[in-house]
């Protein structure tokens, strides 16, 4: 057990969220997801994880296995052209994942997944968080417009509001 990383779990909050993502920025991603879904037909969703619960620290969960939950219990697996994309950031590791259903990762590959990684996490090292996290979307959304053009029906089937774990 790496110590600092348990320090950093144990004192990172909810404030900490707050402090990164304000309301006002909350709903600028909103908006941007919003937005940039109409150019595709893939789904975008965010969640944003102060820290990890301590059984899941102690057992020595790492942000990729966490984010892979998450894009269970948030159901961003299912949708219709498979093509749904979470973006998980957990502020204690400062870490960034992105999790990608099979239709449009398939697609693209890893390689570009981790470059919009490390684009937001270099917004995030300089506090840019809003920043940090509309540039991931439209990233994303520029993937997703190549492979999945919008639909006819214009469906949103996943909520555009970021989610706070």
């Amino acid at each position: 057990m790496d110590l600092k990383r348990l320090l950093r779990h144990l004192f990172t909050d909810h404030q900490t969220v707050a402090r990164a993502f304000p309301a006002e920025a909350m709903r600028a991603i909103e908006k941007a997801i919003g937005e940039e879904e109409k150019r595709h037909g893939g789904q975008l969703r965010v969640a944003v994880e102060a820290a990890l619960p301590l059984p899941d620290l102690l057992h020595g969960t790492g942000s990729r296995e966490r984010a892979i939950a998450w894009f269970g219990r948030l159901r961003v697996w299912d949708t219709e052209h498979n093509a749904g994309v979470l973006i998980y950031l957990l502020l204690a590791d400062r870490r960034v994942e992105l999790v990608a259903d099979r239709g449009i990762h398939s697609k693209v590959g890893a390689a570009a997944w981790e470059a919009i990684c490390g684009e937001m996490q270099q917004e995030f090292a300089r506090g840019q968080f809003e920043r940090g996290a509309v540039i991931g979307v439209r990233a994303i959304s520029d993937l997703l417009a190549e492979h999945f053009p919008p639909s006819g029906d214009g469906r949103n089937e996943l909520p555009d509001k970021p989610v706070v774990l």
